[in-house]
C-alpha cells in the first residue's frame, strides 16, 4: 500500500467569491484540468494550521489573518496514494495576490462554483460550507473521476447515476442533494400496490413523512426510490417495496407498465429542489391490509386504501394532498381497466 499523504485545502473567500485554482500545469497531478483550493502536503512537524499558512504564502502570495478549520476529507482514487485533508475556510488575509506555479488563480462568484470542472465530491463539500454546518468528516472514493462512495460522518450517502435523455447512464454520478440541486435526470422506480375486489380495484396510496425532503405530509405512490448508482429498475423496485412497505416480493411479480419523465422544480424547507426523474412503473397485487404493512418510519407515515375510481377522482379535484402526477394516474388506470 502507497504511504497515506496529509495535507490542507483552503478556499479563500471574498465578497461572495472563493479564490479558485485551475491546476493546469503538473503532468502527473490528480487534479489536473480541475478546479480546487490553495494548501499543499505537510511537512515535517507541522500542524494542519502550520502547514496552511505556510502553502497559502506560496502559492498565493497572501498572509492569511482569519481562517477557521471546517472538516476532514478523506480522499482514495484507484492507485493513488490515499490523503487526509484539512479542509479551511479563510476570510481574512493581507497582501497581494500573485501568480502561482500550481496553475492559474482565479475569483470565482460562489454561485457559479458548480459550473467549474471539479470533483463531484468537492460538490459535497461546497453544500456543506455554504450551510454553514458543523465540523464534518467527509469520506470520498474514486474510480478515475468517477465517485464510486461517499460517506458523511461515517453514513453511505445516496449516489445515483446521471442518465442520458433516452435513459442510458452518462459515466457521471452525483450525490443525492446535489442531483436535486441541479436537477440532473436520474432513474426512480414507482410501484403501485392493488387490491384485486368483486368491481374493480383498491390502490394503497402512502403518505409521505414531514421529514421528507421534498413534498411532506402529501400523498404518494405505493411505494417508489432512486435508482442508486449501478443499480437497475427492477431490483430498486424490490428493494424499496421491502423497505419501506416491509413486502418480501420476487422480481417476476412485478408488472411493468412504462416508462415516464417528469419535472419537478419547488421549494422546501426554505431550499430549492429541481428534480428531474425517469421513472419505471409497476404494479404488484397484494391482499394486506393497512396494518400488516411494515412502515419505514423515516419515509412513510401511513397507507391507506382506496377505491381506483374514487382516488382518481379526489386526485382530479384537489380533495385529497398529494404529487402523483395526473399521466401516471392515467398510464395506471388504463393498466387496470384491461385486466
Amino acid at each position: 500500500m502507497s504511504k497515506t499523504k496529509f495535507s490542507t485545502l483552503c478556499y479563500i473567500e471574498k465578497d461572495e467569491k472563493y479564490l479558485m485554482l485551475h491546476r493546469t500545469v503538473k503532468k502527473h497531478d490528480v487534479n489536473k484540468d480541475k478546479w480546487i483550493g490553495v494548501g499543499g502536503h505537510f511537512e515535517y512537524g507541522e500542524s494542519p494550521e502550520d502547514c496552511l499558512l505556510r502553502e497559502v504564502k506560496e502559492e498565493t502570495g497572501l498572509k492569511l489573518t482569519s481562517w477557521k478549520f471546517r472538516g476532514i476529507l478523506t480522499f482514495l482514487c484507484d492507485d493513488w496514494p490515499m490523503e487526509y485533508i484539512s479542509l479551511f475556510t479563510a476570510d481574512g488575509f493581507k497582501g497581494e495576490l500573485t501568480a502561482c506555479n500550481e496553475g492559474v488563480l482565479e475569483w470565482v462568484d460562489k454561485k457559479d462554483i458548480l459550473d467549474l470542472n471539479l470533483w463531484e465530491g468537492d460538490k459535497i463539500f461546497f453544500k456543506l460550507l455554504a450551510e454553514n454546518g458543523p465540523f464534518f468528516s467527509l469520506k470520498l472514493v474514486y474510480q478515475g473521476d468517477c465517485l464510486r462512495q461517499a460517506c458523511l460522518n461515517g453514513e453511505d450517502m445516496e449516489l445515483f447515476d446521471i442518465l442520458t435523455s433516452d435513459g442510458k447512464p452518462t459515466g457521471i454520478v452525483k450525490e443525492r442533494s446535489i442531483v436535486h440541486t441541479g436537477g440532473d435526470l436520474h432513474g426512480t422506480s414507482h410501484i403501485w400496490l392493488v387490491r384485486r375486489k368483486q368491481n374493480g380495484f383498491d390502490v394503497l396510496l402512502q403518505k409521505r413523512s414531514k421529514e421528507k425532503d421534498a413534498f411532506p405530509g402529501y400523498y404518494d405512490v405505493s411505494s417508489a426510490g432512486h435508482m442508486a448508482a449501478g443499480d437497475d429498475y427492477l431490483n430498486t423496485a424490490v428493494r424499496e417495496l421491502s423497505e419501506e412497505l416491509g413486502v418480501t416480493a420476487e422480481p417476476e411479480e412485478f408488472k411493468f407498465i412504462g416508462m415516464r419523465d417528469s419535472v419537478v422544480k419547488d421549494i422546501f424547507h426554505g431550499k430549492p429542489f429541481h428534480n428531474h426523474e425517469l421513472s419505471a412503473v409497476y404494479v404488484y397485487e397484494t391482499d394486506l391490509a393497512e396494518e400488516q404493512f411494515r412502515l419505514q418510519k423515516e419515509e412513510v407515515d401511513s397507507v391507506l386504501w382506496m377505491d381506483f375510481g374514487e382516488f382518481e377522482e379526489k386526485a382530479r379535484n384537489g380533495e385529497i394532498k398529494h404529487c402523483i402526477f395526473a399521466d401516471e394516474i392515467k398510464m395506471l388506470g388504463e393498466f387496470l381497466n384491461c385486466k
